[in-house]
């Protein structure tokens, strides 16, 4: 048997219903434009009917129901558009950190330009030409001079350049560790917030928000698995790669660490990258697979099996070749020839200086000439005339006006034969094609990474246009349930001033017969 009172509770729990529904319709309102916020809906059910059927209850053959309730407050989220997005992301940080290095050694090598050093060289070439012509010219020899400076400065310019990238990038790595290490930190005491709501029935919806803005960025950073944690009480465990140790263990943020370099601070060694146990201190090497944290690794340079490999490491020891190659052909021919110090009659008390290289070592203790350690032999710059422009054209001897050795080393712009070594392209070709092919394969890797960042950009996009579908608070349609929910709660309103009216009557009016 209903209660005499069983109105007004019944308009009091549609009240309560409607008013908790009104407020989570301000609460997307309100959060409407914040980042990361997922729409809320208040999810209502039946009270228990009176009675319900026992031996000691009503026997009526229906229930008596008792009004509503709010059940739970339901975050709209789809898990599997979650997984699909942090799974481009990385893909698009990892191609955006490749585009952005393979970019910026392109605006270095500057090609094609009147500054390139393509320009620079043809230019060195064309000033052997002219001396081969007036070997005797003073004002020929010094633009030989120069020229040759000017190869060697560009040179010197792209490696400092290439080793300024190098140490910029691995300043960024150090950035982007200290960051995802933030990030697991954040994740963690997010985790023990959550664990400490949960079991008392509470629903910390905004918590699961912030969480997951967190794992959405460190998803661009590295490959990111999330999994619920054993422990339940709705926390999660983060692993990275192929990492069999999570990087955040429930309330445990554990520390992503770089392994030192090698190669004096030129190269990491793979498998040097490991998650750290917070407690133990136990290292577990893995590998990371994608993300924007592998993109600038393998930029900066990956030593696998002790095999340089990486944008910026490749670009050195390709100059670096070339450098060497094309200095020591021109060494090998001006050293073959005659200056005019050996053609004219010797002066009292002067050195003879003979088989001289035209390009030397800046640093003697180098092994090698390379793009960083080269310059014009500084006894060139004593005296112009110790510059082989001549061939020998008797025993020992030649002439002023023998130009022959100049037009020979001008002839190295069309040998085909020089030897650069199997560094990804032909052996032996001419050290112009060998520089272009440097610079076509630049261009197509660069290209490449920039449609691959278009293309993970692109289906970033679309996923999120549809997780937004799901999650993103429409203004409209708050606004249509607001007035759904203010209607209802008039209603519920209205009840309770229905039953209030009967009771007065039941209270204040019967009984009164006859008064």
């Amino acid at each position: 048997m209903a209660s005499t009172f069983h109105g007004l509770e019944v308009g009091k729990r549609a009240l309560f219903a409607q008013q908790s529904a009104l407020s989570t319709t301000g609460h997307n309102i309100a959060n409407a434009n914040t980042t990361g916020y997922t729409r809320q809906r208040a999810e209502m059910q039946a009270t228990p009917a009176i009675s319900n059927p026992g031996m000691h209850s009503d026997q009526s053959p229906s229930q008596l129901g008792t009004g509503v309730e709010v059940n739970k407050l339901v975050r709209l989220r789809e898990e599997y558009l979650d997984v699909q997005l942090r799974g481009e992301t990385k893909n698009a940080g990892y191609w955006e950190a490749k585009s952005d290095s393979l970019t910026k050694v392109e605006e270095l090598l500057n090609e094609p330009s009147d500054d390139g050093l393509a320009y620079t060289m043809d230019e060195f070439w064309k000033g052997w030409q002219e001396l081969s012509k007036n070997p005797d010219s003073a004002a020929a020899r010094a633009v030989v001079r120069q020229r040759g400076v000017a190869v060697t400065e560009t040179f010197d310019h792209f490696s400092d350049s290439l080793t300024q990238m190098r140490q910029d990038l691995n300043n960024v790595i150090g950035t982007k560790l200290n960051d995802i290490n933030s990030l697991a930190k954040q994740i963690g005491s997010l985790n023990d917030q959550i664990s400490r709501l949960v079991p008392n029935n509470y629903q910390p919806n905004d918590l699961y928000d912030q969480r997951d803005v967190l794992i959405d960025q460190l998803s661009k950073l590295v490959s990111v698995n999330v999994q619920t944690s054993p422990n339940k009480n709705g926390m999660v465990q983060v692993f990275i790669g192929n990492s069999t140790k999570a990087l955040v263990d429930d309330r445990t943020a554990n520390t992503l660490t770089l392994g030192s370099f090698t190669k004096s601070s030129t190269s990491i060694v793979e498998g040097q990258i490991a998650i750290v146990d917070a407690n133990s201190g136990a290292a577990t090497p893995f590998l990371l697979g994608s993300g924007e944290l592998l993109g600038r690794i393998e930029s900066f340079g990956l030593d696998k099996n002790g095999s340089l490999t990486g944008t910026i490491p490749e670009m050195q020891e390709k100059l670096n070749k070339l450098a060497k190659t094309f200095a020591e052909k021109v060494n090998e021919i001006h050293r073959s020839g005659m200056n005019l110090d050996e053609i004219r009659p010797p002066q009292a008390g002067s050195t003879i200086y003979r088989n001289l290289d035209f390009f030397v070592k800046k640093d003697t203790t180098a092994p090698d000439l390379a793009a960083g350690n080269l310059e014009v032999n500084p006894l060139l710059f004593e005296s112009l005339d110790r510059i082989a422009a001549a061939q020998v054209e008797g025993t020992n001897t030649s002439s002023t006006g023998n130009g022959q050795n100049a037009q020979l080393i001008a002839g190295i712009k069309f040998d085909h034969q020089l030897d650069f070594g199997n560094i990804g392209q032909s052996n032996k070709t001419t050290a112009d094609d060998f520089y272009r092919n440097i610079i076509g394969q630049l261009g197509i890797d660069s290209q490449e990474a920039q449609r691959m960042q278009d293309n993970s950009e692109v289906i970033i996009r679309q996923v999120e246009n549809r997780r937004q579908s799901v999650s993103g608070v429409s203004l409209d349609e708050e606004m249509a349930n607001m007035i759904k929910f203010q209607q209802a709660y008039n209603a519920a309103a209205r009840v309770i001033t229905t039953m209030d009216q009967c009771l007065d009557k039941v209270i204040n009016g019967m009984g009164r017969v006859g008064l």
